[in-house]
């Protein structure tokens, strides 16, 4: 029998400390990067934004891989670049660890609006709300 899976994960991390260092024109080049980076390493990297603290992302877990190892990859190629690029007052790094939920097919639509439109839903509430409702709606 052939290997085959149907997992998809929302993933949230933010930076250390949650400073704000992603700022808005620097973050696009960011999220084009790690985008990349993923198609790369044969990661499916469906949707990716955030704000000027924290990245949401949708990925497709292939057979072979794991949350972990993803958010790895993802986490440590892009601090490496960033920090290359000498744009930041300060170094930068992410804040350890990272949330995962997974997404039913049902709802990967609605999961890549609420990606999309970060920036007018943290016009609303702060991360602190964003991660409480998460936790609420997803039973953690």
């Amino acid at each position: 029998m052939k290997s085959y899976s149907s997992l998809w994960v929302h993933l949230i991390w933010t930076t250390k400390d949650r400073v704000p260092l992603l700022h808005k024109n620097f973050r696009v080049s960011v999220f084009r990067y790690m985008k990349q980076r993923a198609q790369q390493k044969e990661m499916i990297v469906d949707m990716i934004n955030g704000i000027e603290d924290h990245v949401h992302c949708l990925v497709r877990l292939r057979t072979t891989q794991s949350v972990a190892r993803i958010v790895k990859q993802l986490k440590g190629s892009s601090s490496r670049w960033i920090s290359s690029k000498n744009v930041l007052e300060m170094p930068f790094s992410w804040q350890v660890g990272y949330g995962a939920i997974s997404v039913s097919p049902s709802e990967i639509d609605t999961v890549r609006q609420y990606i999309i439109h970060q920036e007018s839903h943290h016009e609303k509430w702060n991360l602190d709300k964003e991660i409480d409702q998460f936790e609420e709606f997803n039973n953690i």
